[in-house]
């Protein structure tokens, strides 16, 4: 990529417009106090997959349904729908003191999910092929991934003043319904044509689904992309949670200590902001970087590479789960891996799919996510609650191993 192009990308208007978005997206105050906070509601770990489960389940059912509903109406339409819903389960989980209601909450967060994935992705594509910038998708999606994890590690500086200056510590739901507002008021400046349906009225929806199951069956490269992104994410989403009880767990016991006149609950939660702010701002630049690697390694390599190094980390994190240090770098090493990994993936997906089924085919990526995700976060559960985190490690890691020759890519081939 030459200097000029470089700058043309950094600084079009439009790309900064898709980083924007991602940076308000991950203004999620709650996202490093979510477990503490339903554990706080006597909600066990068990429960907590549940929930997860249940939200998994609402995003597996309409994830299909949501892209084809992108692909027909447009891309910015469903976005609308996508943040009306996640606001609804902010507010949802701001009056949730029970299982019942934060269930409740985690219902319409699944809708959310499940109208958000794949359809900005589908927007940034067409616009790229608009402006001729395709062949660079790797570093286009690694900027505009780097702004959300920028905004996430932002996010977490602010909650920890949000969080020790509310009296109701739900109150941090609420707030973070304004950058959501503001996303869907940006997501309204979108151009016109990035709304415009990929699927002509014509063509019925059985068709296209035909259309799309006959492209996945012919497409070995596309079916193991799909199978290990899923398995992939579906792991990592599944632990990233358990930072938080995990870190709990070991700041309490060995009494750590940041500000002496604050309580032991606001240490905890100073400590999580902070932690949660060096792994975005880690993954941000791996995510920003990650083209790079494209240029020493071909695809295929890398995706394999970060699958089984994945696996690695997991039994890392299991062996020195009572340590501090080796749960913090374990984790930072995990969010170093899957936002170096993304762009990757993101671009090769690219290469495989037919131009109008762009949000269906990433839904379904998603869906095989949530599905896996459905199945493993009941048990992770119920295997913490009983046995302790650092056998869910041992599990999952496991899992990652075991796995591996079924999504292992043979060959990455352009079409």
């Amino acid at each position: 990529m030459n200097k000029t192009i470089k700058k043309s990308i950094l600084f079009d208007k439009q790309i900064i417009k898709f980083s924007f978005y991602g940076f308000l997206k991950n203004l999620r105050f709650f996202e490093p106090y979510l477990l503490i906070f339903l554990m706080a509601n006597d909600i066990t770990l068990f429960q907590i997959g549940i929930l997860i489960a249940i939200r998994e389940i609402v995003v597996h059912l309409f994830e299909i349904p949501s892209g084809l509903i992108a692909d027909y109406i447009g891309c910015k339409t469903e976005l609308y729908l996508c943040f009306i819903f996640y606001i609804l389960s902010f507010v949802a989980f701001y009056f949730s003191t029970s299982f019942w209601i934060a269930m409740i909450a985690m219902i319409f967060f699944g809708f959310g999910e499940a109208f958000r994935t794949g359809t900005h992705k589908a927007m940034i594509y067409t616009y790229l092929e608009n402006k001729g910038w395709s062949e660079y998708k790797t570093f286009v999606y690694g900027k505009t991934r780097s702004s959300s994890l920028v905004g996430s590690a932002i996010s977490s500086l602010l909650a920890i003043l949000i969080v020790l200056n509310l009296k109701n510590p739900g109150a941090v739901f609420l707030i973070s319904t304004i950058p959501y507002i503001l996303d869907f008021l940006l997501i309204s400046t979108y151009p016109n044509y990035l709304n415009q349906a990929e699927i002509k009225k014509e063509v019925s929806i059985k068709e296209m689904i035909r259309a799309i199951g006959r492209d996945i069956k012919n497409n070995k490269n596309l079916q193991r992309i799909i199978l290990g992104e899923g398995m992939f994410e579906a792991v990592i989403k599944t632990i990233i949670d358990y930072i938080q009880p995990m870190l709990e767990m070991i700041i309490i016991g060995a009494g750590t200590v940041v500000l002496i006149n604050v309580t032991a609950e606001n240490n905890l939660k100073i400590m999580l902001g902070v932690v949660y702010f060096v792994l975005n701002i880690f993954g941000a630049a791996a995510s920003r970087s990650s083209y790079r690697l494209k240029k020493k390694k071909s695809a295929k390599y890398l995706l394999n590479a970060f699958y089984l190094l994945l696996g690695v980390e997991l039994l890392v994190l299991a062996i020195g789960s009572k340590q501090y240090v080796i749960v913090l770098i374990g984790f930072l090493l995990l969010y170093l891996i899957q936002n170096a990994r993304k762009p990757i993936y993101m671009d090769e997906i690219g290469t495989q799919m037919n131009k109008s089924q762009r949000a269906t085919i990433l839904s379904i990526a998603s869906q095989l996510r949530s599905l896996i995700l459905i199945v493993l976060a009941p048990l992770i559960g119920w295997i913490a609650d009983t046995w302790g985190i650092h056998i869910v490690m041992y599990v999952l890691a496991l899992i990652m191993f075991i796995s591996f020759p079924f999504i292992y890519i043979k060959s990455i081939k352009k079409i």
